[in-house]
């Protein structure tokens, strides 16, 4: 798959050859699915908590006597049927995350990646460097057409383009080793410099 090159200012670079494998695949939603659903299982901080019986501050003194009242019999005010008592079998501090095997993850990323290309949303630039200007910057990004988009650099991100990138709405900037399937997706447009294809390639491989 042959896509041409553009610099940041929209001129022609010449062209890149793509990896079949990489982005030359059917995508699959099931996989995608089950890529996205591991990431954001991962990244859920699962602290929730509330109190059970034993926990919540209460006397243990039996609240009224056994027989004689005309109610039900109960011994403490701890329990859950009881306003302020201890909850049945709620939440606990817990990890959401589950084991996604290397293989699948990249296989994900791979579909990812293709998906982007089938629909037409992948860019090649020939780097991503700027002078360290958001204005300039910006009146690029403006002109590219890019609303959403997400720029995947090599094995390092460029310094100057990452600090003029920070105050610009819809722009994100990452190293190839952080490029993951649920950022890709979420983007309009998916932007990678001839560094990254190459670093990508040799991640996947």
């Amino acid at each position: 798959m042959k896509l041409d090159v553009i610099k940041l200012d929209g001129s022609k670079a010449g062209s890149v050859e793509l990896s079949e494998d990489l982005f030359g695949q059917d995508p699959r939603a099931d996989i995608l699915h089950r890529v996205v659903r591991w990431q954001r299982n991962n990244a859920q901080a699962g602290t929730h908590k509330v109190k059970t019986r034993s926990e919540v501050s209460y006397s243990t003194k039996k609240i009224y006597r056994q027989k004689g009242t005309g109610g039900a019999r109960h011994g403490a005010r701890s329990a859950p049927i009881f306003r302020g008592g201890g909850v049945y079998k709620g939440p606990v501090v817990r990890s959401h995350g589950h084991d996604l095997t290397n293989k699948f993850r990249k296989l994900g990323l791979k579909h990812a990646l293709s998906a982007k290309a089938k629909a037409g949303e992948l860019v090649v630039i020939e780097d991503a460097a700027t002078e360290g200007k958001t204005a300039a910057l910006a009146k690029q990004v403006a002109n590219l057409g890019w609303k959403r988009a997400l720029v995947i650099d090599g094995a390092s991100v460029n310094e100057a383009f990452l600090k003029a990138s920070r105050n610009i709405e819809g722009l994100d900037i990452l190293p190839t080793m952080g490029a993951n399937v649920y950022d890709i997706l979420k983007r309009d447009t998916l932007v990678i410099t001839k560094a990254g294809i190459e670093a990508l390639e040799a991640r996947l491989k």
